[in-house]
């Protein structure tokens, strides 16, 4: 098992590289994550929903992506609330309070038997623990670190990072909190993104080392330009900012603008056109910014009514409605672009019904269903052939992709992912806003079992792995 120190410490990365590390040995792997909070997720073959980390994970791993791999999923739609997806399928909306103080007992059977499924059909498992496993207020009800840490049997690997600073205080801070059977658990530690002089912390490691009675299993170096899914929304804290990417972009760039929603699910949905070198993507936080955009984003939200309501309220809407440029609206963006959104149900609300009006400039009706769509799909649309997926409560009148003019929206999850689709997309949006055409373009598709390589590479390199096989195999 990866534990972290916190969030964002890199253990999902951490597991992927592993998983394809093991696998290229010639060991059946696969990835489990017993709780995963998260709003990037994926749809499995069989039409349930896991959290994207997971998907990448398999894929590192060369095995399908399972159900079983991410047994519970929750999806926050607020501060205190959250949909809860048990083994792939909407469980209920709750609040966190509720959660934990009733319901973790009554999942964790569900979580190891989904464990025990999946190391049946492997010789090894990689487990990924979340968040930090020494959160003292809610220790007692975590299922997801050393109580299934426990329940697996499994070696753990404590992984702290360095860029974020302070890594010497957060592992033996970790540790500190720890009750002395689960720190027998820990069999040692790594420090990852590191970047700077080793000597200068060589010293530290060593001190450290003394300090938790731990060995280091290595130190990672920060890998930059990877190009490979983040897990959750922390990840957006750096995210590309109009002052970041814009100001100063080449005037030839094609400028992409993303809402950034505050409930934005499914943000990895712009990966690939981040990685092109002919576009400048960027996450609009301010109505005035959408004016410098050469096309238009709306992308995936967890809570459609609550984000048009922010759109309205912010003057997003009256922005959109004036921007001349091609618009693409994804699964909620694409909802808030039709004419009306009605929640007779209240799925959205804890069954309080609301309609509203959305910013009609797709001739689209949504009503929203107590029952999620999930399930791979692959089509075609002015661009050519598409592979992608859908997730979503809404019905749009049995719409995948719908344009009109300048407007297009999609249910499609992914739809820019496929290297060849995105180019002509790409061209089609430079050519609509005066641009030269493309000069270069990212094979990014073609490229991704090369990042995961390349990420394992630099994993093996850092990692002890003769000390990490000798915890998994005496």
């Amino acid at each position: 098992m990866v534990l972290g120190t916190g969030s964002h410490v890199g253990k999902s990365l951490l597991v992927a590289a592993l998983g394809r590390i093991f696998s290229d040995d010639g060991i059946r792997v696969a990835p489990f994550k017993a709780q995963n909070m998260a709003l990037n997720s994926a749809a499995t073959s069989d039409g349930g929903e896991i959290g994207r980390a997971q998907a990448l994970q398999a894929e590192a791993c060369r095995v399908t992506p399972r159900i079983e791999m991410n047994p519970v999923l929750i999806k926050p739609s607020s501060d205190t609330g959250a949909q809860v997806v048990l083994l792939g399928k909407v469980w209920g909306q709750m609040t966190a309070a509720d959660y934990h103080r009733k319901r973790v007992e009554e999942l964790f059977p569900v979580v190891v038997e989904s464990y025990e499924k999946l190391a049946a059909d492997h010789e090894l498992i990689l487990l990924e623990g979340a968040g930090s496993p020494a959160e003292i207020n809610l220790k007692a009800r975590d299922i997801v670190n050393l109580r299934m840490a426990r329940a697996a049997g499994a070696a753990c690997l404590l992984v702290g990072d360095i860029d974020r600073g302070g890594v010497f205080a957060s592992l033996y801070g970790t540790m500190a909190l720890l009750e002395p059977e689960e720190r027998e658990l820990i069999r040692g530690f790594a420090i990852n993104k590191f970047r700077g002089d080793m000597g200068l912390l060589e010293p530290g490691v060593r001190m450290i080392e003394k300090r938790l009675e731990r060995p280091c299993a290595g130190v990672i170096p920060y890998l930059r330009d990877l190009g490979l899914d983040e897990e959750d929304g922390v990840a957006l804290e750096d995210r590309r900012t109009v002052a970041r990417i814009w100001n100063g972009a080449q005037p030839d760039k094609l400028r992409v603008g993303v809402i950034a929603l505050p409930h934005m699910s499914n943000f990895t949905d712009f990966d690939p056109l981040a990685l092109e070198p002919e576009v400048a993507l960027a996450y609009l936080e301010r109505p005035e910014d959408v004016s410098q955009a050469h096309v238009l984003i709306l992308p995936g939200a967890k809570q459609t009514l609550d984000d048009l309501d922010w759109l309205k309220r912010t003057g997003f809407d009256q922005a959109v409605l004036s921007f001349p440029g091609p618009i693409l609206g994804i699964c909620g963006g694409m909802q808030m672009l039709g004419e009306s959104i009605e929640d007779p149900e209240g799925v959205e609300s804890g069954g309080r019904p609301r309609n509203a009006k959305g910013l009609a400039l797709l001739p689209l009706t949504t009503v929203m269903k107590g029952i999620k769509t999930v399930r791979p799909a692959t089509g075609d649309c002015a661009w050519g052939a598409y592979t992608g997926y859908e997730i979503h409560m809404g019905e749009t009148a049995g719409v995948e992709v719908a344009q009109e003019g300048r407007i297009t929206g999609t249910y499609i999850h992914g739809l820019l992912d496929t290297d060849e689709l995105r180019h002509r997309w790409i061209r089609d949006m430079r050519e609509r806003c005066g641009l030269p055409p493309p000069v270069r373009l990212a094979q990014v598709g073609a490229e991704r079992d090369a990042r995961i390589h390349r990420l394992a590479s630099h994993v093996r390199s850092a990692l002890d792995m003769k000390v990490i096989r000798r915890w998994l195999w005496p």
